[in-house]
């Protein structure tokens, strides 16, 4: 059976929960000196650039779910020095895209979101601002995985999409999760 554009989105949402879980995970492996140590990247360190994600997951999941929180999202800059914290916190957004996603239909997909940017409030496609949402956090997971080379905790395999051939290689990571194959591609996608 071919995907629809729905189940993608819903699978990409679960490949980002799970990229933040690997990536975060590795990271649980730093010292708190080495996690807000001064990096070469655009945003100064790794507790920096994902304390970053974080803080834009919220911005644009709060829109997706019809929410009005804006750039309050990002008044504190790094909300969760410590990773046990920003795990906690990335992991709980992370459940929230999920669910915006598993919700998600052809209609709902083209649908208008609302965003508040304070002056003005933006109005995109549903299927853009994911695939803007999915790429800015690849984008700044890459740069944190890069920092993640200079320490002393080797940086997890991120470049992966749910190949069926390699799901015994993440079924404990899956575990962790509460999730099953079936959870991300349905009965007849697994």
């Amino acid at each position: 059976m071919p995907a629809s554009n729905v189940q993608t989105f819903r699978a990409s949402a679960y490949n980002n929960a799970w990229a933040n879980h690997r990536l975060l995970t590795a990271c649980a492996g730093l010292s708190a000196e080495d996690f807000a140590a001064a990096r070469t990247s655009f945003f100064p360190s790794i507790a920096a650039t994902l304390n970053h994600n974080l803080v834009i997951d919220w911005f644009y999941v709060d829109a997706l779910e019809g929410g009005a929180l804006g750039p309050k999202a990002w008044e504190i800059r790094i909300p969760y020095p410590a990773i046990a914290d920003l795990r906690r916190e990335q992991a709980a957004v992370d459940r929230r895209l999920i669910a915006v996603c598993e919700a998600l239909t052809d209609e709902s997909l083209n649908g208008e979101v609302r965003v508040n940017r304070i002056s003005r409030w933006q109005v995109e496609r549903c299927d853009r601002l994911l695939m803007h949402l999915f790429q800015h956090q690849v984008h700044h997971r890459g740069q944190a995985h890069a920092m993640l080379a200079g320490t002393p905790v080797k940086p997890p395999q991120l470049d992966e999409f749910f190949s069926i051939g390699e799901a015994p290689l993440r079924a404990a990571e899956f575990a962790e999760l509460g999730w099953t194959e079936e959870m991300v591609w349905g009965k007849h996608g697994a």
